[in-house]
């Protein structure tokens, strides 16, 4: 096809694009406008530029690779989470959701112009591997980071199993940027994972919402609450990035039995929507408490938010990410798509999540458990330090649930109060909730 011919194809389309555009706009039931003059005189500019680039640059260029190249340019002026995707993007994206993928397991985001990590997936190559939430990836393979766009930093740290990845990272408080090289291996996104702290107060650890989270969580439950009466539960969403919006609604339904889950606003009618809780046949009024952090980001907010303001756990932690955008991906007619901001979240009180992100009723940071800590300094002659003193058979019984005693999870249960200040406080809290719980108010 010759030069001319192909632009002048090229343009066409263009120019339907924008007019189509224009025109959808318009039509919404006249909720935006959007004048078509405008649009016709700025695509006049537009074609001007690709002719002049065809008849005057220094080496032919590829038609397709220059209309692509300026709607990225268009999309990512938008917002650090709204991109264009090629065909081979839109497919890759929507492998995220359906169970696995080849990589080494972060959630990453633009944050300040600058690629950061939102969070680590757990048990994966680069949890493993140290990098941490808030770490900024400065170079992907001695490449700088700088003006890539989410898609294509993606892209290049992911690749097939077996394989290693580079990054560079700038992390705060430490003056020298790290380098980390990964092994990339098939991510399984196992999003709920479980332990008994004791027979009466239960562990759930979500990691990310995909298609199965509800359900996976709601089997987890069952079991927990099958062993025996259950008084309170720790639902951690320490670095959990989001997911599905779908599962932190029905997440969130497993707990609540009315009022306002979420809300979302947007410019179009058809972006507002508000879901709601219904009464479940299960009934589950055991205290909740919920585990956030910087870390805790979309879905993950949208479920403590709604726990939260319809008074169902207490939040503690520290404040989360406050990614309160929703992105629609808008398939596109050669296979390629469009994700979209279209609205922001609303938490039941109608507190916008975006950028604020949730506040924890109790703030508390995460301290790491030093290396030197001793178990205890000093304490008192006790009568089991007597030479020849009575047993008691039931002796720290009540402690260890009896399925967990001398498993591997249950020693990962031990250890996770043992190391872990935030799950410690949460589970005082709970054995102290059941001992004010008994107290009678007097007049």
């Amino acid at each position: 096809m010759p030069v001319y011919k192909k632009r002048f194809t090229i343009t066409v389309v263009l120019i339907s694009i924008f007019v189509a555009g224009a025109l959808f706009l318009n039509g919404r039931g006249g909720e935006v406008k959007a004048d078509t003059k405008d649009v016709y005189k700025n695509i006049e500019v537009f074609t001007e530029v690709l002719r002049q680039i065809e008849k005057n640059y220094v080496d032919p260029q590829d038609p397709q690779k220059l209309i692509y190249g300026a709607i990225k340019g268009m999309v990512r002026s938008l917002d650090p989470h709204s991109s264009f995707l090629t065909k081979e993007e839109h497919q890759e994206l929507m492998m995220e959701t359906k169970g696995n993928f080849s990589g080494i397991g972060i959630e990453i985001t633009v944050k300040d112009n600058i690629l950061t990590v939102v969070s680590p997936i757990e048990d994966t190559p680069a949890y493993k591997a140290g990098v941490k939430a808030g770490d900024k990836i400065i170079k992907v393979e001695g490449k700088s980071t700088k003006d890539m766009t989410l898609l294509e930093a993606v892209k290049k740290i992911r690749g097939p199993k077996g394989t290693q990845v580079k990054l560079t990272i700038a992390r705060e408080g430490v003056q020298k940027p790290l380098d980390f090289s990964i092994t990339r291996d098939v991510i399984p996104l196992k999003s709920v994972r479980h332990y008994s702290l004791t027979p009466e107060i239960g562990y759930v650890r979500i990691s990310n919402f995909q298609s199965k989270t509800a359900k996976d969580l709601s089997a987890t439950l069952e079991e927990l609450e099958r062993r025996g009466k259950l008084k309170g539960l720790i639902i951690d969403l320490r670095n959990n990035p989001g997911g599905l919006l779908s599962q932190a609604i029905e997440v969130s339904e497993l707990f609540l039995d009315s009022g306002v889950i979420v809300s979302t606003k947007g410019r179009n009618s058809s972006q507002n929507i508000k879901a709601t809780a219904h009464k479940d046949e299960k009934q589950r009024d055991y205290p909740i408490i919920v585990l956030v952090n910087g870390g805790s980001a979309s879905a993950a907010e949208i479920v403590a938010g709604a726990l939260q303001d319809n008074k169902r756990a207490i939040i503690l932690g520290t404040r989360t990410f406050g990614k309160g955008s929703v992105q629609t991906i808008l398939p596109l007619s050669d296979g390629s798509g469009l994700r979209l901001t279209t609205s922001l979240y609303y938490t039941p009180s109608g507190k916008s999540i975006q950028l604020s992100g949730i506040t924890p009723d109790i703030d508390l940071a995460y301290v790491p458990p030093s290396k030197k800590e001793k178990k205890s300094p000093h304490r008192f002659l006790r009568e089991e330090d007597l030479e020849g003193h009575m047993p008691n058979a039931k002796n720290g019984a009540e402690e260890t649930p009896e399925h967990n005693r001398g498993t591997e999870k249950g020693m990962k249960a031990k250890m996770l109060v043992e190391k872990d200040n935030q799950v410690r406080h949460a589970l005082e809290l709970l054995r102290t909730w059941g001992i004010f719980s008994k107290i009678k108010g007097g007049s």
